[in-house]
């Protein structure tokens, strides 16, 4: 049996490729990515047209898509991230179909209920085998865990591993199997892994991000979560490494050992691990290449599938069982619903991900943001888009001070108790709009809706309208 085909080219023909179906990738390699832009280049050479992508995420290394958007050769997206490049102009109204945004952990619920459905999917592997069985730990293109693509060749009609580093039958240490797999191709790059890196994955040394990441440490310890067997989840932005920082200090005067850190993984949590502040890891996805390096070589640093993180319909999940998740917000509402898909303008830049399920799962889900950014208030009286609901947030922490949602009073008691900054959301908005003025009602073109935003479990949540 030989499944290796000589191009892209052939393997669309080989699964049957026709006007109307559906197409999936993965976001791994994120704006290093090549595949997505490969593939559908090919799609339109040969005339295939009125397709639907089905993405875990879009990063603006794909921007060159828009232009398939214009010509109605891609006229569907489902995603649960997009980012600027791509989201503004879907924002204007290139898209033909109004895109449909889901979590991390709904994609995957979704596909094995038959909710979405996907035709062929488009595996990009740093490492395959003839027979498909492919990894993402080694390969000059090496991206580490491949959480979000496991579900793809699982659920998909047809799939096809693109790779640039073919080795022969078997390989060792595959995360995809053979059995999933329809065809190989190996092409000469499949992407940059310099692209990986998300958000600045750096510590920040700006002084109010510092204070805010003080507080949200704090609000961590008060809440009585800090303590042998403790589980996190942080973002990769400045503010949300820097809480990491300070719980990783905490962690150390108290000689506190976590049992996991969970979700997209950078190497400042690589280091948590490696000095013995947590037991393991569990990747869906690395945020830089120091994390592919431990997930290549440290066997606590486990690779886990998207419904194994956040699944609402999985037995259980990591996501399930964490304590604290640290997020970011682009708005968020005195009804403490927050919103990750929009800026103040209205343009897609993002997306939830994994925020929303996160935010479902902890028990305790810290929102940390400065009260305003570029001089716009962060905090308003009704986000633009609901990511994230209220009922899933329990503090926002900003640098005048800790808001604690109404429906968590046993917090407030906790924070008082324990002399932290607390403040009511009206307070902290009041103090947003004084710095920086009170925002101007936006009008936006209701009557074409341009993105559907469902909650993890499927339903309707919200809905982002054209702009211009």
């Amino acid at each position: 049996m030989d499944k290796v085909v000589s191009s892209i080219q052939e393997a669309i023909r080989a699964c049957g490729l026709r006007d109307g179906m559906t197409i999936s990738f993965h976001h791994h390699l994120r704006s290093g990515d090549y595949v997505l832009n490969m593939v559908v280049d090919e799609i339109a050479k040969m005339g295939i047209r009125d397709l639907t992508i089905n993405a875990s995420s879009i990063h603006d290394g794909q921007a060159a898509v828009v232009e398939h958007m214009r010509s109605g050769v891609i006229t569907g997206l489902e995603t649960n991230y997009c980012g600027p490049a791509v989201g503004r102009e879907i924002s204007r109204g290139v898209l033909k179909n109004p895109m449909i945004f889901r979590t991390h952990g709904g994609r995957p619920a979704s596909l094995a209920a038959g909710k979405s459905h996907i035709d062929v999917a488009f595996i990009a592997a740093p490492t395959a085998d003839t027979m498909g069985n492919c990894t993402g730990k080694v390969g000059k293109s090496a991206c580490g865990a491949l959480g979000y693509a496991f579900e793809d060749a699982m659920y998909a009609d047809k799939v096809v591993v693109i790779t640039d580093n073919l080795v022969p039958y078997p390989m060792l240490g595959w995360s995809l199997s053979e059995d999933k797999v329809d065809y190989v191709v190996a092409v000469d790059a499949i992407g940059n892994p310099a692209g990986i890196v998300s958000g600045t994955t750096k510590m920040t040394k700006d002084p109010v991000a510092l204070r805010i990441a003080d507080f949200a440490a704090k609000a961590i310890d008060a809440a009585g979560l800090l303590k042998d067997g403790f589980s996190f989840q942080t973002g990769a932005g400045g503010a949300s490494l820097a809480a990491a920082a300070y719980v990783r200090d905490i962690m150390r005067t108290r000689g506190i050992k976590g049992s996991y850190a969970l979700g997209g993984i950078t190497g400042y949590m690589v280091e948590m691990l490696e000095e013995g502040l947590f037991e393991s890891i569990q990747d869906v996805q690395c945020f830089d290449l120091k994390a592919v390096e431990s997930l290549r070589s440290d066997p606590r640093h486990q690779e886990i599938t998207s419904t194994q993180y956040a699944s609402p319909d999985a037995k259980s999940t990591a996501a399930s069982s964490l304590d604290a998740v640290v997020l970011g917000a682009t708005q968020i509402d005195t009804d403490f619903n927050v919103n990750v898909h929009t800026d103040s303008r209205g343009y897609i830049i993002g997306g939830s991900g994994g925020h929303t399920d996160v935010a479902d799962c902890a028990k305790l889900t810290v929102i940390v943001s400065p009260v305003s950014r570029a001089r716009m208030p962060v905090i308003v009286d009704k986000v633009l888009t609901v990511s994230t609901p209220g009922k899933c947030v329990d503090i926002l922490v900003t640098q005048y001070g800790i808001a604690v949602n109404p429906l968590r009073p046993d917090l407030k008691e906790k924070y008082l108790a324990a002399k932290l900054p607390v403040k009511d959301i009206q307070e902290l908005k009041a103090i947003a709009e004084r710095l920086n003025g009170a925002p101007h009602p936006l009008e936006l073109k209701k009557e074409r809706v341009v993105a559907h935003v469902l909650y993890r479990d499927d339903s309707p949540l919200d809905e982002i309208y054209c702009v211009e």
